[in-house]
């Protein structure tokens, strides 16, 4: 029996993500087109990984059908390059498909069946609009398994709201408009622009470079946002300036035992520490980051205040301040999503757990005095998912 093996960050990118839709960057760009271009843009930044070493390929989608299908994560492979003798797979845990990617071969990894492995997910939500093609069981409802609400994920959010009065709209867009403004203040410094690949779009217009995300809004204020319709409930507090838009995009990751990187000179950028997901009522699945944080922090033996930086998927404003607030966490902690989140750059679904993963490796290179940090986001039809890293550039002294 092989010894437990230490997962390893290596490296992350991201295509740029833009607005879904037919008005959208990737309107006329295929969903697979855009993971491919993601995984070459990592394998060109990793060239002393020899390609035939890569022991899987695990890709996420939500829709699994059209430019999404076909065990995408094969066809990404193939497509990307990759010899013939590498193999490939498909994952759907709806938000969280990329970080269960991550997991999933992380796992393999830990138990020693895999030295590397390449972990992403894509979405095209203009192409696949949530939802599209799926048809419920009818037990769900008639059963009541679920409520009606948990099918639509703006309305669990507004129930996020109902359980906890102390989170109110006000609160949710400062949230959001605070989210715009440090997402363009990361910009401006060049944090984002080394961890995006860019991609030939094709318009009306003729070709272009996407070279940044497309939905930014850093001339967001809270005048303009208390303006904002609510669409999932007359009078309710869920807009589309506190929430997530729909987006187009892909997320690449390179994984490795700490032996296999050791032994191919490769730098990791963090150390798996620990993950866990959790389940709660689908009706109101935006808490569920909270328990899957408690399991993983129980798991690793830590506690939250151990966590020095949080990167946290912003699908709804609201639903990032029902973690904070559960575990006392100010709104305005300057470890909480210090580059803005999904508010700002985007949420194409699968995709965004890679690049929760991306911007806090990011961060850890330039933070040697934290040693932990996190990345967690709701699932639909209620789950959470937590993963919690180790940063290798940790120097105690300088706490």
């Amino acid at each position: 029996m092989a010894e437990r093996q230490e997962v390893v960050f290596i490296d992350g990118v991201r295509t740029p993500f833009g607005r879904a839709g037919e008005k959208g960057m990737y309107w006329n760009t295929r969903a697979d087109d855009l993971v491919v271009k993601a995984m070459v843009g990592l394998l060109e930044r990793n060239p002393d990984v020899p390609r035939d070493r890569i022991d899987d390929v695990a890709i996420a989608a939500t829709t699994q059908q059209g430019d999404q299908g076909l065990t995408i994560g094969r066809t990404a492979a193939l497509l990307a390059g990759l010899p013939k003798s590498v193999p490939g797979f498909a994952i759907d845990r709806m938000c969280a498909g990329a970080m269960t990617s991550v997991t999933t071969l992380s796992g393999g990894i830990a138990f020693g069946a895999y030295d590397l492995a390449i972990a992403g997910g894509v979405e095209h939500m203009g192409h696949h609009p949530m939802g599209s093609g799926v048809d419920p069981n009818p037990r769900f409802l008639t059963e009541k398994l679920v409520g009606a609400d948990a099918l639509s994920m703006g309305a669990t959010a507004e129930r996020i709201h109902d359980r906890f009065p102390a989170l109110t709209r006000e609160r949710s867009d400062r949230y959001a408009m605070r989210s715009q403004h440090k997402a363009a203040t990361a910009y401006d410094a060049g944090k984002i622009q080394p961890d995006l690949v860019p991609v030939a779009i094709r318009s009306e217009a003729g070709w272009a470079l996407a070279t940044r995300d497309e939905a930014l809004r850093p001339e967001t204020t809270m005048e303009g946002l208390a303006t904002l319709k609510t669409p999932f409930r007359p009078h309710g507090r869920i807009t589309a300036g506190n929430s997530s838009g729909l987006n187009d995009g892909a997320t690449v990751s390179l994984l490795a035992s700490e032996p296999a990187a050791r032994g191919l000179g490769l730098t990791p950028k963090m150390r798996l520490v620990s993950f866990a997901f959790a389940g709660v009522e689908p009706e109101i699945m935006g808490i569920g980051p909270i328990p899957s944080t408690e399991k993983a922090l129980a798991k690793a033996g830590l506690t939250i205040d151990d966590i020095g930086l949080f990167e946290l998927n912003e699908a709804f404003a609201v639903q990032v301040l029902s973690l904070l607030d559960h575990f006392g966490i100010d709104d305005e902690d300057p470890r909480v999503n210090q580059w803005g989140g999904a508010i700002a750059v985007g949420h194409p679904l699968a995709s965004s757990g890679v690049r929760l993963m991306i911007q806090l490796a990011a961060q850890f290179a330039e933070r040697p005095d934290v040693r932990y940090g996190l990345t967690a986001m709701c699932i639909g039809l209620g789950q959470g998912g937590s993963v919690i890293w180790e940063n290798p550039h940790y120097d105690g002294s300088r706490k």
